[in-house]
């Protein structure tokens, strides 16, 4: 079979198509027909050098987390899933061993990992991960949801976001931003967003955000919401200097969940904010099979619809990692081998 492998962690031009052996299921597992594999900035970093758990003695590295298609066979023990059932991934790993998996919610694993091997003509994956795709939502609107929409989802229900309340989310125009908009109007939340480019704004502002500001820097930004309300949830998946930006905003008790560290891997926390305000700041990884499930509920009934900026073929995978990487899409990139 083909698949979009990384050959060189040097960025897209590191993407080469090769051809891989055929997968067998074992116990408890399935292959998917793969119809439509979405990236995400986690592939990325991994793509040009900037992931732990990715290095050169790993190479050729098949990425792909968002994985939608057609179960065409399963091995043994596998319940819930047959042959010819149209799924979607969920792509969290799980250890189901310890005291967190017990507890739960899974993601709180403490050898917590994910899924990779999407951007192929086949994935061989846990069959109990996927959930079967009503006849709704099709394949490119199915791989959109795992990593964005499952995140987003996750961490408006930890910042227990509801009708009437204000939502901040820096960085409103890439995937998880693009999803929280969506996902907060769904819930009956007013949104504020943040982008450099007003075109990109505009498109979101179709979307559901109810108001826009147009800045990266951060003091104009905490200006500009000066005008607007203090929120009551800040959504970030930047880290860096928008942590402290949006702990300074949070509403009294409000709560601010994170969830990435595209700007920057290192946030200074204000304490007397934190411990005068009482203020929450939580981490959040992804979201649970039960978020993901919720999602494709909503995306069937016609009340989410994913944004899908562009989808690309197989021999197009360095094409979409170039697109990522140069910030020209708004919404989910979706790879269909």
């Amino acid at each position: 079979m083909r698949a979009a492998a990384f050959t060189d962690l040097i960025g897209p031009d590191g993407v080469s198509v090769i051809d891989q052996s055929e997968p067998d299921p074992g116990p408890g597992e399935a292959i998917v027909d793969v119809e439509a594999s979405a990236i995400n900035r986690h592939d990325l970093w991994i793509l040009e050098g900037d992931s732990a758990m990715v290095d050169a003695a790993d190479l050729p590295f098949v990425t792909g987390l968002d994985v939608a298609g057609v179960v065409s066979e399963t091995g043994d023990e596998v319940k819930g899933v047959e042959p010819g059932d149209r799924v979607v991934l969920c792509p969290n790993e799980t250890c189901g061993a310890c005291r967190f998996c017990s507890e739960g919610p899974e993601n709180t694993c403490e050898r917590f990992s994910l899924y990779h091997g999407g951007l192929a003509e086949r994935a061989r994956v846990q069959a109990d991960r996927l959930i079967v795709l009503p006849d709704e939502v099709d394949a490119t609107a199915a791989a959109a949801l795992p990593t964005a929409y499952m995140t987003a989802y996750h961490m408006l229900r930890r910042a227990d976001v509801g009708p009437g309340d204000l939502v901040f989310v820096p960085g409103a125009t890439g995937g998880v931003g693009v999803a929280t908009v969506q996902l907060a109007d769904i819930l009956g939340a007013q949104t504020i967003g943040t982008s450099s480019s007003a075109t990109k704004l505009e498109r979101v502002g179709e979307l559901g955000l109810d108001h826009a500001i147009r800045a990266t820097d951060v003091d104009e930004i905490r200006d500009k919401l000066a005008d607007i309300g203090d929120p009551d949830a800040v959504i970030n998946h930047l880290g860096g200097e928008y942590t402290k930006l949006g702990q300074h905003v949070l509403a009294r008790g409000g709560t601010m969940v994170i969830c990435g560290r595209t700007a920057g891997n290192e946030s200074t926390i204000d304490v007397t904010n934190l411990f005068l305000g009482h203020k929450r700041i939580v981490g959040s990884t992804m979201g649970t099979q039960d978020d993901l499930r919720r999602l494709v509920e909503l995306t069937a009934s016609g009340a989410l619809s994913p944004e899908i900026d562009r989808t690309f073929s197989l021999e197009e995978t360095a094409d979409a990692f170039a697109t990522m990487q140069d910030r020209e899409s708004i919404g989910k990139l979706v790879v269909e081998p």
